[in-house]
């Protein structure tokens, strides 16, 4: 055994520091797990997995077995050492107990404990805990099994022994508090996500989930690591070389890790954790990332000569364009910054990953110059259509939000210009361009109508994009640029609603303008700026009075509760069907419409959707349509 995990084994009650007390938490849970909807209920499981995956990381955990109960308890058991049951020197209890009910308590602040952790830096166990109705922990160590019960993060008894045990582990299962969550229902496929992430990201491990109201099983476990999770993101692409590129290096306690793979699309798909935490706003390892594959792949262009003497260099974008890749990095201390924590901070990271990077693809690209050929002419060809956009793009910049003049001709604009105050619809047609031009308040909002179906931009490089008339008179109505000149201080408004008639074509339209904006204007998703408008799909009449149904299941209900007789249902086919005050009324009205926010919970997931359905691969659309087609409403990324 080496020195560093005899150290890390001696994980005891001395290993364990209080910060702070728990009184707080359940005043405010938003300041501790995010909200008090369905993603901070969901956070509660990933911070008690994240303990059984620091369990993992030191070398200790290989199983992780998460359980829906059928009666809303969730249940998380591992086979590592066990949470440590002896006293605590300072507290007089047990260390069991001070993990539980002490906030910042844990072996991630003694040193001693764990060398690299995850989470949310030791607040986790004992906040779940607090904001659970109930709680219990089963501990097996040093050939005991101990037990505990907890209500509202008070315990109900000291820690106790209940028999002996032939492993070693710890489990812990709870009961989310209805008085401080909005819903205390579970989503399964929510947690697959996350529950599949960890997997990739720590190779060798299993964890399995089981729901028990469905009795469906997930069991995840991948050798490969980030291989097999770049292999997965890849699995609806065309890859230009069959092998994923992997990079692994530890330095000074420091690990590491990278894969990489081409794609025959357009659009990059690069994806950064750090200690296992999905860093979105990126950071000092991507930037190290990013800025050794361009310089690696210049130098390897120029020294094969596939870039003459007298031909730019490849830029970012151009090395970048068709890749999907993972950057992983383990590291003692994380700094986390940025608008929600999710952006590594740590200085040494950047030349730490850029060292290891370029070692390691130059010598694999010296191994494999087929593939490396392959890559650069990939990348001379965006270079040539990222000339090709640059000129696009100047026509299409916003210069300024004063200049209407700049405006697209088709566009209604509204009178107010603060964009915190105004709404963008996107409608479908021309006619239902004119019903909602004359249905609308034109002092906050103005009305974009698009003609026909948008360009698929899944299938499309951005010269082309910024050719199509339709793009660019959303982007120019919009203010804000796209891909890497997106400006979030320069969008008009802050309220983008798509609005299409509720058949097939309406639904396609949609998610066409989902995937441009979720490839091009990422922050407008991330930050909550789109909508969907919900039509209504019939108009019911009986006598004088009116009601409007918003699905099929709501026609039943109505005609149910004011029987057939005499009642006349007209079925809107689509939007231009209404006359203006009726779709003002149903559709655009905020005081008595319904809008569908369309948020961003999984970024991997989302892209998993949009390859799927957009993309070049005919068989995996066909398979996910006939298995979902007939679930979707509307589509949530």
């Amino acid at each position: 055994m080496s020195a560093d995990k005899m150290i890390s084994n001696r994980y005891g009650a001395e290993e364990i520091q209080i910060l702070e007390g728990l009184e707080a938490v359940r005043r405010r849970p938003s300041m501790y797990i995010g909200s008090t909807c369905t993603k901070g209920l969901h956070h509660l499981v990933y911070e008690v997995v994240d303990n059984s995956i620091d369990e993992a990381m030191a070398g200790y955990c290989d199983l992780i077995q998460v359980t829906l109960r059928a009666d809303g308890a969730v249940m998380v058991e591992d086979n590592g050492r066990g949470i440590p049951v002896d006293i605590h020197p300072k507290e007089k209890i047990s260390a069991v107990e001070v993990v539980l009910t002490k906030l910042h308590a844990g072996g991630k602040f003694g040193g001693g404990g764990y060398k690299v952790s995850g989470g949310l830096h030791g607040v986790g166990i004992s906040v779940v805990n607090a904001l659970s109705e109930w709680l219990q922990v089963e501990v097996r160590r040093e050939g005991k099994t101990y037990l505990q019960a907890y209500k509202r993060g008070v315990p109900q008894e000291p820690l106790k022994v209940i028999g002996d045990a032939d492993r070693s582990g710890t489990k812990i299962t709870f009961k989310p508090d209805q008085e401080i969550f909005e819903t205390c229902e579970f989503s399964f496929e929510v947690l697959l996500h996350r529950l599949r992430e960890l997997a990739f990201l720590n190779s060798g491990i299993r964890i399995e989930v089981l729901d028990e109201k469905t009795e469906e099983k997930k069991s995840f476990h991948y050798e490969g690591g980030i291989r097999s999770f770049v292999e997965h993101l890849n699995k609806n692409k065309d890859t230009i070389h069959k092998d994923v590129i992997y990079i692994n290096k530890e330095i000074n306690g420091n690990l590491v890790e990278v894969a990489l793979q081409y794609n025959t699309a357009y659009v990059e798909n690069v994806f950064s954790f750090a200690n296992n935490i999905n860093t979105q706003e990126g950071g000092t390892h991507l930037s190290g990332f990013r800025s050794a594959l361009t310089r690696t792949l210049n130098d390897y262009a120029r020294k094969n000569n596939l870039l003459k003497e007298n031909e730019s260099s490849l830029t970012g974008d151009d090395v970048r364009e068709g890749l999907t890749a993972v950057v992983s990095v383990k590291l003692p201390a994380p700094q986390f910054e940025g608008q929600t924590k999710t952006k590594l901070g740590n200085s040494e990271m950047k030349g730490l990953v850029e060292s290891a990077v370029n070692e390691g693809l130059s010598e694999f690209l010296e191994e494999n110059p087929s593939i490396g050929r392959k890559i650069i002419e990939k990348s001379i060809m965006a270079s040539r259509a990222r000339e090709a956009a640059r000129k696009a793009r100047e026509l299409t910049r916003r210069k300024s939000a004063l200049e209407v003049s700049s405006l697209p001709g088709k566009l209604a604009d509204c009178t107010f210009k603060e964009p915190e105050l105004s709404e963008l619809f996107l409608v479908e047609g021309d006619s239902a361009g004119g019903s909602a031009k004359q249905g609308r308040d034109r002092r906050f909002q103005a009305i974009l109508p698009l003609r026909g179906k948008i360009l698929n931009v899944e299938k499309a490089r951005l010269d082309r994009i910024l050719n199509s008339e339709e793009i660019k008179a959303m982007i120019t109505a919009l203010g804000t640029g796209i891909g890497d000149d997106f400006n979030f201080d320069k969008l008009r408004y802050y309220k983008i609603i798509i609005m299409t008639d509720a058949d097939v074509d309406g639904a396609h339209i949609r998610t066409l303008l989902l995937t441009f904006f979720y490839r091009y204007m990422t922050p407008l998703i991330e930050r909550g700026h789109i909508y969907i408008a919900r039509p209504p799909l019939y108009l019911v009449k009986k006598g004088k009075q009116e009601r409007y149904c918003y699905s099929d299941q709501e026609l039943e209900s109505i005609l149910e509760e004011v029987g057939k007789k005499g009642v006349t249902v007209q079925r809107y086919k689509g939007l231009g069907e209404m006359n203006a005050d009726q779709l003002g009324e149903t559709t655009m009205n905020p005081e008595t419409r319904t809008v569908l926010k369309v948020t961003m919970e999984d970024a991997v997931a989302a892209d998993e959707v949009f390859s799927m359905l957009m993309g070049e691969k005919v068989e995996p659309r066909k398979e996910f349509i006939m298995a979902y087609g007939k679930d979707v409403v509307n589509l949530d990324i």
